[in-house]
């Protein structure tokens, strides 16, 4: 061994200038190593975590579909844990993109071969990048069009709130006197109230078909500087209920009207003012063979099961429907 080092002491270059050199080579050498040794901890570090985020929804996996009922999680419990580990995937996919430009040119590839058209109906604001200068680098000449890369993007404008002003002018006349003119002022859904139809309506799908609870949406008024109670939004949306509720009463005329009416009941507790306690109460959705548009109706019932169903369909004859 004492003779193997004295060989490679022995090998070593007389000259200065060569022998720094081979210096500057060993330490980037191992430099090179040493960057090669902390990319690999880095991606062992990566995958173990994404293997313990695996490994959980694994188990939380294997309670849903085995596990006793008490203990079986909701679907949407379990949606949030995908979204969570779905998104932790991303960022390390996206850090190791900025350390590898190779990974994020071949990524970029897989993303553009991978994604769907965009919906025709949505509006395309369309903005034309040119060169600097046109003119031709070598003679100066004017260049022309021959083709173009076209990409789209999706674009969100974040929700506005606005204030609709309404001016009603006075005319009158100076020849005659007490001659005063005015166009009536517009009807509105709420006498004296400061919704406009547009707002009650957006209310009402962010509360019912976007499950956003009222107070949510008031803090959200609130960001633009529009203070509103939660009392106010929940008076919006009893009046808009009385208004609909002719197109209600017809709906269900037309869904009565179907050979084949499908019935479901949920219980859930309702608060039961008075007594300090909550009472057993039942939402009841019923489907009918008819366009989708008209088929499904939600009601509320507090009370026996039995006595519900029946007042659901109380005004057909049990004989001539079929009920599931």
């Amino acid at each position: 061994m004492t003779d193997s080092l004295h060989d490679k002491i022995q090998s070593l270059p007389q000259d200065a200038e060569a022998l720094r050199a081979l210096i500057l080579a060993t330490f980037a050498e191992r430099d090179a190593t040493i960057a090669e040794r902390d990319a690999a901890i880095t991606e062992r570090d990566i995958l173990q975590a994404q293997n313990d985020r695996l490994r959980h929804l694994l188990l939380k996996l294997t309670r849903m579909q085995f596990g006793a009922r008490s203990e079986r999680l909701p679907e949407e419990q379990l949606q949030l844990g995908l979204e969570a580990i779905e998104q932790a995937i991303a960022k390390d996919e996206a850090e190791a993109e900025k350390q590898d430009p190779e990974l994020r040119k071949d990524k970029a590839a897989k993303r553009r071969a991978s994604r769907g058209a965009l919906p025709a109906h949505l509006p395309r604001i369309e903005v034309t990048l040119t060169p600097e200068d046109t003119a031709c680098p070598c003679c100066r000449a004017a260049m022309t069009v021959i083709g173009e890369d076209t990409s789209e993007r999706l674009d969100v404008i974040p929700a506005q709130f606005r204030v609709i002003v309404t001016r009603r002018p006075k005319l009158a006349c100076r020849s005659c006197t007490g001659t005063v003119v005015q166009a009536p002022a517009p009807a509105r859904l709420i006498e004296g109230g400061i919704p406009t139809e547009a707002m009650i309506a957006h209310v009402l799908v962010a509360r019912y078909a976007d499950h956003l609870p009222l107070y949510r949406q008031a803090q959200i008024l609130a960001r633009q500087g529009v203070i509103l109670d939660r009392s106010t939004l929940s008076f919006w949306i009893g009046y808009a209920a009385a208004e609909v509720a002719p197109v209600v009463a017809r709906m269900r005329e037309i869904m009565l009207t179907s050979t084949r009416i499908f019935a479901d009941e949920t219980v859930v507790p309702v608060l039961d003012p008075g007594r300090g306690r909550t009472k057993q109460g039942y939402f009841w959705a019923t489907l009918a063979k008819v366009p989708p548009a008209q088929r499904v109706e939600y009601q509320r019932r507090d009370g026996c099961a039995s006595r519900a169903c029946a007042r659901l369909v109380r005004s057909v004859r049990r004989e001539d429907r079929i009920f599931d």
